[in-house]
């Protein structure tokens, strides 16, 4: 904390003026007073020094910065509100469609995951897409689609049955693992985290050396930020073996050194935050 220094000017003071010793005395009083003054102001910069997070200036985007670089992966993740009676109609008729884009070789399009919602919001599906190539796989994708009949009469097919639909294009974290397919069964949890404007990259750096402590288990399965709709977005992908699985594992991760501290410092970045268990659909390459 600053010291602070005062410089007295003026003033020899006289030993034999009871006048004068009056005058010092008003003098001090209101030196305390500053001094006192002052030390509260500090006492509340540093309270306030806790929550507030400066931003250093930086030269690049932070996509570019916390993105990997050996890969040109894109992500979209899709959130589908579908009516309840027409649910398992819709899963098998999004299994169908998947299967045939995986099949065909011409779409640079692959299905990473897709799910319904257990616990969240109800009747809700989740589908996580890779592009790989990036915007011009993407972009070359949405061009062939288009010109298919067969998935035109899809999406005619589909609509029928949604109440609303959101999708969001992602990157994945430099330090996060790549999504692969997995064995089940298991239970899903999506942990989606609005940040603050101009935080992503504090955020970035404490869980690149957190992210060890919850890696052990196997239970990591990727983490994204997004670059296209709801901005300032991070979603953590976790699978566990079940309820009781997932309780332990996060339990454990308390026991870390390290790990308190990485939930203290990146709370403060958090505007809201939200968490989906998901079941993954029989389609689904992450079971």
């Amino acid at each position: 904390m600053m010291s602070l220094h005062f410089k007295h000017e003026g003033a020899a003071l006289s030993s034999n003026s009871g006048i004068t010793r009056n005058r010092t005395c008003s003098n001090l009083t209101p030196l305390r007073t500053f001094q006192n003054t002052n030390k509260e102001s500090s006492d509340k910069g540093w309270f306030r020094s806790l929550f507030v997070h400066k931003v250093d200036a930086r030269k690049d985007a932070h996509s570019n910065l916390l993105s990997k670089k050996e890969t040109s992966n894109l992500y979209k993740i899709q959130f589908h509100n579908v009516k309840p009676e027409c649910l398992d109609e819709y899963n098998s008729l999004e299994a169908e469609v998947q299967r045939r884009l995986h099949q065909d070789q011409d779409f640079p399009c692959e299905v990473v995951g897709s799910w319904n919602t257990w616990y969240g919001e109800q009747d809700q599906a989740v589908h996580l897409w890779r592009y790989r190539g990036g915007y011009p796989a993407l972009t070359e994708c949405l061009q062939k689609l288009r010109a298919n009949k067969e998935y035109l009469e899809f999406r005619k097919e589909r609509a029928k049955m949604l109440i609303s639909r959101q999708n969001q294009l992602l990157l994945e974290f430099s330090f996060w693992n790549e999504p692969l397919p997995r064995k089940g069964p298991n239970l899903y949890e999506l942990r989606t985290y609005k940040l603050k404007p101009g935080t992503m990259l504090e955020w970035g750096n404490r869980w690149a050396r957190a992210i060890k402590h919850r890696q052990e288990n196997n239970e990591a399965v990727g983490g994204f930020f997004s670059q296209i709709g709801d901005l300032y977005v991070v979603h953590h992908l976790w699978a566990y073996e079940s309820l009781q699985s997932r309780e332990e594992t996060r339990n454990s991760a308390w026991q870390k050194e390290g790990w308190d501290v990485n939930v203290y410092y990146t709370v403060p970045l958090v505007r809201s935050m939200e968490s989906r268990l998901m079941i993954p659909t029989k389609s689904s390459p992450l079971q």
